[in-house]
């Protein structure tokens, strides 16, 4: 088996390859997370090359322990920080090594979700490695829901991309990354989204 780990690099340096290349305005653009465009996603998932585990433990105090009163406080701090700072911190071989407390698998998820909050708000193809989105896929119903409170409850998802499929009843189909957006409780730009818990 692939070890998770190994699919972060790819898709960090994929993610920074479409934004080198892209119109300066696509930092601007509205990624999938609410409220976050494109510039807050980079600077969110860089978290780790510019905080230490002691400053890492400082903001969270200062954010009362609360991770996404954190993530939202350090997301708008950066995401002014130059474009090249940007895509330096994506390419850093400190980032491709991290894992948060969910070891290799949680740091593949985050790639991957991040990733894609990016590329299928822009519309552009998956930059992860597609064994990387399947492998989410199936961390993601694993959990049947769990990780981002969406009620899987007579849910099919079916990929259009691949031969996976998971679940009975009323069928959801999508490209794989939509589905890891979806399970991910995030709503795809044509509206589409599960329900939630």
């Amino acid at each position: 088996m692939t070890d998770p780990q190994s699919w972060v690099a790819p898709t960090y340096d994929g993610l920074a390859d479409l934004l080198a290349s892209a119109p300066a305005d696509t930092w601007g653009a509205p990624s999938l997370c609410e409220g976050w465009q494109v510039r807050h996603v980079i600077a969110h998932v860089a978290m780790p090359t510019r905080l230490t585990p002691a400053q890492f433990g400082a903001e969270m105090a200062a954010a009362g322990g609360d991770f996404t009163v954190l993530s939202d406080t350090v997301a708008a701090r950066d995401a002014s920080l130059p474009v090249a700072d940007q895509l330096a911190a994506l390419r850093s071989p400190l980032l491709h090594a991290w894992q948060p407390p969910g070891g290799a698998a949680g740091a593949l998820s985050h790639a991957v979700i991040h990733s894609l909050d990016v590329t299928v708000a822009l519309d552009r193809p998956a930059v992860a490695p597609g064994a990387a989105v399947v492998a989410v896929l199936d961390q993601l119903t694993a959990a049947d829901g769990a990780l981002f409170g969406v009620d899987l409850t007579g849910v099919r998802l079916e990929a259009t991309d691949t031969d996976w499929s998971w679940g009975s009843g009323e069928g959801v189909r999508a490209d794989s990354g939509r589905l890891v957006a979806l399970l991910s409780g995030r709503t795809l730009p044509d509206g589409r989204a599960l329900p939630r818990d």
